[in-house]
């Protein structure tokens, strides 16, 4: 079975680019209907409808939620496209409807998404309250929780492009976590059984995407959705879904989500060995912020009169501007830069940084700039 093709021939043609916001996926979910239980299961705190999309008989039953932060919505392309496979009646998708029972929250956060913010409206990270359960979002996330209790919860999450493999000069383009069930980080049967499923998945991710997958920080808080839901003895993963090389729609990105939920649900758990899992999730690589979009090497300035050659990073900033995700680079280190790495690296040669009368790179401006007067630089990119 190849996955990836899977994921390519269910693509969900109307969500595309990364602002996904409800008036997206209403459509969406109309033409579900005839095929899944769909209901509106509460308001935000804008009042906007937040939806669960319930799909399956089986005995296993799976909480997933998407999009908590409303700027992540990559797993939210990836889950509809997920939706979509299943709508469909072949013998895989069959035996995952006899098998879970699975209770989908696509996009927990609406008024985040449409403003295209990390927080909520009323500017509190969800993902930061399941504990304090102070905002209307997460109250209704844990009375679903509280009402459906699921054998498992899978919490959709995008992370950014800085993070890297440890060990390899790759991007980490998915990455999962086994979060913690207190301060000492300790294996118990709960985080065991997240572990086992995250195995399989990075297992048939290599395949496609060898040493592109990360294992997620597993620092403790209490207050993090996984965190909580882990104390409360429901095995949890988080899914981050990452940058692929030039990919920064996460077009790419969307269908290793389908490849991980499907490999999910379709591996064989049974004659596990817990020492051999938990030592395979150990050796899955750490990931780290070692990337930026943008590196310039070996660039000449001239700082108080006195000529130096020095190396400078710019990352993308996503800024919504009517309706449309713009990408601004900013200078946002100016160092040695050793240990990092450039999804875009450019050797400067010595020639001379010029922007704005200025002859040094500022951190916080746009990387738009001169070399020698002759090589120019717009929004992070050479021009040709």
């Amino acid at each position: 079975m190849n996955s990836l093709q899977l994921a390519t021939c269910n693509l969900t043609q109307k969500l595309n680019g990364k602002y996904i916001h409800l008036d997206s996926i209403l459509p969406l979910l109309d033409s579900l209907k005839c095929v899944f239980e769909i209901t509106e299961i509460g308001k935000s705190t804008l009042n906007r409808p937040i939806y669960n999309v319930q799909i399956g008989t089986g005995k296993i039953k799976i909480l997933i939620w998407s999009q908590m932060h409303g700027n992540e919505p990559t797993t939210t392309k990836g889950l509809f496209d997920f939706f979509n496979f299943l709508s469909k009646d072949s013998l895989i998708a069959k035996q995952i409807k006899n098998k879970y029972t699975l209770l989908c929250i696509p996009m927990l956060n609406p008024d985040g998404a449409f403003a295209y913010t990390r927080e909520n409206a009323n500017s509190v990270d969800l993902n930061r309250d399941a504990f304090l359960c102070s905002q209307p979002e997460m109250k209704l996330l844990r009375a679903i929780y509280k009402n459906f209790k699921p054998h498992l919860c899978y919490n959709l999450h995008d992370q950014r492009s800085i993070f890297g493999i440890e060990g390899f000069n790759l991007p980490a383009t998915i990455s999962f976590l086994s979060p913690a069930y207190n301060e000492s980080r300790d294996y118990n049967a709960v985080r065991l059984k997240a572990i086992v499923i995250i195995n399989q998945m990075n297992k048939v991710l290599q395949g496609y995407i060898p040493n592109q997958v990360g294992r997620f920080d597993d620092n403790y808080n209490v207050n993090c959705s996984g965190d909580f839901f882990t104390t409360q003895n429901t095995p949890t993963i988080l899914f981050e879904a990452g940058h692929f090389q030039g990919d920064y729609n996460r077009d790419k990105s969307r269908k290793y989500i389908f490849v991980a939920l499907l490999s999910s649900l379709t591996a064989n758990y049974e004659n596990v060995l817990v020492d051999k899992e938990l030592n395979d999730y150990l050796r899955i690589p750490q990931n780290n912020k070692i990337f930026f979009d943008f590196i310039y090497r070996n660039v000449k300035i001239i700082d108080n009169g006195v000529e130096k050659i020095i190396n400078f990073a710019a990352q993308y900033q996503e800024v919504l501007i009517n309706k449309n995700i713009h990408f601004t680079a900013i200078i946002s280190k100016i160092s040695d830069l050793e240990d990092y790495c450039g999804h875009v690296e450019y050797d400067c040669e010595s020639l001379l940084f010029h922007s704005e009368g200025k002859y040094f790179p500022e951190l916080g401006k746009k990387a738009t700039f001169e070399l020698n007067n002759l090589i120019k630089f717009n929004n992070g990119l050479k021009i040709i």
